[in-house]
């Protein structure tokens, strides 16, 4: 369960979230700072993770970053100026709110019913983790390049892809116990950072969050070196954010246009050091400039509130037509129903809802709308939040089945917060999107994981009957 709250915590962080609006000038900033307070407090664990934590508030800060930096920058981003942005923040955080109900109903659901069993702290030796990384991230992309060319098997190609992801928090973990060792790490984040930045996408995102969550695991508020760590990695995030943001575009055009590019890293890593250095030797309002591009990417409001001001006025809600297609979607694998089609795109239903003719499939192109638009289109408020509350009650219930079934302490951890971290943390998702990750990673992922707990589990119990085995003199095996 989370921790209990005092009344005086309590009025400590509504006095504070009050302070923040005043100084902002805006009462939505200290509502939706309360909103992340009560989130995370609901979401919380007693297992030592910081997993759904860490996701809930990403999760959260897809939807109110855009007031965060007006109220302490005092910045503008087009969503403020050019919609009525604020009925859309409060539906977006009143789905965080029920998510996060949702996940706290979730986790009372399901009891451990052996919480006094077997639970080794560790499933491989650290040598065992060494080669395991270097064999995965040799193929790093691979499974994800082919499964464009097999559709039907797409899903499970994609979902096996991001079993290298645990293997790499497994390493990072092992490598923080029992004391940090810093030069290794240091050497595989930069290895990540760069594979990340020499990809399509902003792959170097995951690799830094999951060594923040490892490190959250150990610690000491005590220690200087954990407070600079966490920091590092924190301005690292940001810093290599901003850089993609100034670069992606042509980066990708290059990605797009030369053969080379796709064929080669080290020309990708060539072309990346060069717009790099260029971006670097900006001005400082063009770093701002750059700030304010990421800010509204990762603030994806506007769609959404130009729709909300024109459903129902102008167009009518669909009575739950985009979730049931969702539904239908997800349960319906391509696998098993190769000729189902396509679900309609997100820049379908930006053209359709929001009346702004965006780039779609024709230029290769899709717009964000988001769970959050779509479950208002459907159900308007307040049914919307039903929906939002059901996903959250199973992402908790499922964690809490997944605890249970999984034994060995660190193979839980590592699928826990891979699983949970790409299931929950991005807002901006479709819902089907949304529940076609979480499934595929229940399914694809989880059900693997624990039949490789329990192989594990079984021949260590084995080993463990033979070193106790009676010899002929009456020693055990064990005595020697």
């Amino acid at each position: 369960m989370s921790p209990r709250i005092s009344l005086s915590s309590a009025l400590a962080g509504v006095a504070v979230c009050a302070a923040l609006a005043l100084f902002a000038g805006d009462w939505l900033l200290g509502v939706a700072v309360l909103v992340l307070l009560a989130g995370v407090q609901l979401v919380w664990t007693d297992d030592g993770l910081f997993v759904l934590p860490a996701a809930y508030a990403f999760h959260w800060v897809e939807t109110s970053i855009g007031l965060v930096y007006k109220g302490v920058f005092d910045r503008d981003v087009p969503a403020l100026s050019l919609s009525d942005y604020r009925p859309m923040v409060l539906i977006s955080l009143g789905c965080c709110l029920a998510m996060a109900i949702g996940v706290r109903l979730g986790l009372s659901l399901i009891k451990d019913r052996d919480p006094s069993g077997l639970r080794p702290e560790f499933a491989f030796p650290l040598g065992e983790l060494v080669v395991a990384y270097l064999v995965t991230t040799s193929f790093e992309g691979t499974l994800v390049s082919v499964a464009a060319e097999y559709p039907t098997i797409r899903q499970i190609l994609v979902t096996a892809d991001t079993a290298r992801l645990g293997i790499l928090f497994l390493l990072l973990r092992r490598l923080l116990r029992p004391a940090p060792r810093w030069a290794p790490i240091t050497g595989i984040l930069v290895l990540e950072v760069g594979l990340g930045l020499t990809g399509f996408f902003a792959g170097f995102r995951e690799p830094l969050v999951l060594a923040g969550l490892a490190l959250l695991e150990i610690f000491d508020r005590r220690s200087v070196r954990h407070w600079v760590a966490l920091a590092i990695a924190g301005v690292a995030a940001v810093g290599f954010g901003l850089l993609w943001m100034g670069v992606r575009g042509e980066y990708r055009r290059n990605y797009v246009q030369l053969d080379t590019f796709e064929k080669s890293r080290s020309a990708r890593l060539e072309s990346m050091e060069t717009l790099a250095l260029d971006f670097f030797k900006g001005d400082l309002e063009s770093t701002w400039q750059t700030a304010d591009n990421l800010v509204d990417r990762m603030w994806p409001i506007y769609y959404p509130a130009l729709a909300v001001a024109r459903v129902p006025s102008q167009l009518p809600h669909t009575n739950g037509e985009i979730l049931s297609a969702a539904l239908v979607h997800i349960v319906t694998p391509r696998v098993l129903f190769p000729d189902k089609p396509g679900l309609q795109s997100d820049s379908d239903k930006v053209r359709k809802y929001s009346g702004v003719m965006v780039a779609g499939v024709e230029s290769n192109t899709t717009i964000a709308f988001g769970y959050a638009a779509e479950a208002y289109i459907d159900f308007g408020v307040p049914m919307m939040f039903l929906p939002v509350l059901g996903f959250g009650i199973a992402i908790g219930a499922l964690y809490s089945l997944f605890g249970q079934l999984i034994r060995h302490h660190d193979i839980h951890v590592a699928f826990a917060t891979v699983a949970f971290w790409l299931s929950m943390y991005l807002f901006e998702r479709s819902w089907a999107t949304m529940l076609g990750v979480t499934l595929g990673l229940m399914v694809y992922l989880g059900a693997p994981v624990v039949l490789l707990d329990r192989f594990l589990l079984r021949r260590s119990l084995r080993q463990q009957e033979l070193l106790d085995a009676p010899l002929s003199d009456g020693r055990t095996s064990g005595a020697y």
